[in-house]
């Protein structure tokens, strides 16, 4: 059976490989995971993700050889439904939803995940990232639902933890093509500046901070202070600020910063993180396109598992993760998309050359009936 899998080496793209092996049905084999390290084998997060899948599924089957560096994934059928799940504080819990996002909308049940651990960290997207722009983003592809909404109970910063978010996703079995070709002009810019086991005013001043940047740019812009206690403001204390600008066609793009975790680096002040935050945020939309550089993946799979039509979306310089993305979509659902390169015209801010992607969906119900 492993022998007619997918194989890869290594653990890079490792969420990559397990997610789409779980839409398209095909086995994966990963081998010589961290091989010749000095601690070789899957690490803590990794595990608690294959867990994580295996709750979403049913009839997956797993096997990890002794020292944790071969893997072999089986997968089943997505079955959703409640799910509870502790994740690893080694990464955010960004990084478990963003896979969830992928794959909540095929399953056969609504999807309720209750995710508990770091909400906010400086790797991964923050759950506030996400739910400001990740769920419109899947909105625009038909996805919308009465249900479909990302809420954080409590925030947990890196590295205790202790924070608390439910997701929830109505099942949508079609995703519509979309044509997604005129980025617009920013008209507002929101964002939540948020701070734990600190003093309030860490937020005030990441606020003022920031606007004395953006204020050059635009009127319309409004940032949410968010200061959790007791209970809800987990273990480790920590700020962060998460902007969002959103364009007259309704593309988001966004940028966040949060402090350096506890016993980690130099400590970070609240007036240069926010100031940072709003340059990131102006670089994002310097690089154009309808998509930010965080949800392109996202964006290119649901193109992909499109109905049988021609979707097209106009992204910025793609990011490495996104160019691994495609060469995995072409392995697991032999699907190529048209690439063609706009260049910036005088009149536009030189950002990089932008990306116009064009593919025709292969419909996820098609897929469905391969598998059964």
């Amino acid at each position: 059976m492993a022998s007619q899998a997918l194989t890869y080496d290594g653990c890079n793209f490792f969420r990559q490989r397990l997610v789409l092996s779980t839409l398209s049905g095909k086995r994966v084999k990963i081998k010589n995971i961290r091989s010749r390290d000095d601690n070789p084998g899957l690490r803590d997060f990794e595990a608690s993700f294959i867990r994580l899948l295996d709750k979403v599924t049913n009839g997956t089957r797993i096997e990890i050889n002794q020292t944790g560096t071969v893997l072999f994934y089986q997968p089943g059928l997505l079955c959703g439904g409640s799910v509870e799940h502790d994740c690893n504080p080694q990464r955010s819990i960004g990084y478990y939803l963003e896979a969830l996002l992928m794959l909540a909308p095929f399953m056969k049940t609504a999807l309720r995940a209750t995710l508990r651990g770091v909400t906010n960290d400086p790797t991964d997207p923050s759950v506030d990232l996400l739910k400001s722009t990740a769920i419109p983003l899947m909105k625009k592809f038909g996805l919308e639902g009465e249900g479909l909404d990302i809420k954080v109970v409590k925030r947990g910063m890196a590295p205790g933890g202790g924070g608390e978010v439910v997701f929830t996703c109505p099942v949508r079995r079609t995703v519509r093509p979309v044509l997604f070709t005129d980025p617009g002009k920013i008209k507002r810019i929101r964002g939540v500046a948020y701070s734990v086991r600190v003093s309030p005013q860490m937020a005030n001043r990441i606020v003022d901070s920031a606007r004395s940047v953006l204020n050059q740019c635009l009127p319309d812009i409004y940032i949410h202070t968010d200061h959790m206690k007791g209970a809800n403001s987990g273990k480790s204390p920590g700020f962060g600020l998460t902007l969002v600008a959103e364009t007259l066609t309704g593309c988001f793009l966004s940028a966040e910063m949060s402090s350096t975790p506890q016993g980690q680096g130099d400590p970070v002040l609240p007036e240069d993180l926010g100031r940072d935050c709003a340059k990131l945020l102006l670089e994002e939309i310097y690089r154009g396109g309808c998509v930010d550089s965080s949800n392109q993946s996202l964006a290119l799979l649901f193109m992909t598992l499109g109905q049988q039509d021609v979707s097209k979306a106009l992204l910025g310089p793609l990011s490495p993760y996104t160019i691994e993305f495609l060469r995995h979509i072409r392995d697991f659902f032999q699907i190529m998309f048209k690439m063609e390169t706009q260049k910036a015209s005088e009149d536009e801010m030189k950002g990089g050359d932008k990306v116009l992607m064009t593919c025709v969906g292969v419909g996820y119900s098609n897929i469905n009936k391969t598998i059964k």
